[in-house]
């Protein structure tokens, strides 16, 4: 018998969440379960636990591999204007 595991696949995008659920091989990768899952390509960068990981990566059984979205603008910017906005009201 052949050993397998259980992994999801998740691209979250505003208003919707595509997951995936995916039985893969005993050594399978993060590369092996995107382009298993039909999501490849769609991310900036992939994650496991919110950690960034690389796409060589070996997965573990019930782990969830993270599609994630480029940032739509810096953090650090966003604060000082929110800041801005805050100080001109007052």
């Amino acid at each position: 018998m052949r050993a397998s595991l259980r992994v999801e696949v998740v691209l979250a995008l505003a208003g919707r969440q595509d997951r995936v659920r995916l039985e893969l091989a005993e050594g399978a990768t993060v590369s092996d379960a995107l382009a298993a899952s039909g999501l490849a390509g769609q991310g900036a960068a992939v994650g496991i636990g919110g950690k960034v990981v690389p796409a060589s990566r070996r997965l573990r059984d019930g782990e969830r591999v993270e599609l994630l979205r480029p940032l739509a603008q810096d953090p650090r910017e966003a604060r000082r204007q929110r800041a801005r906005r805050r100080r001109t009201r007052v």
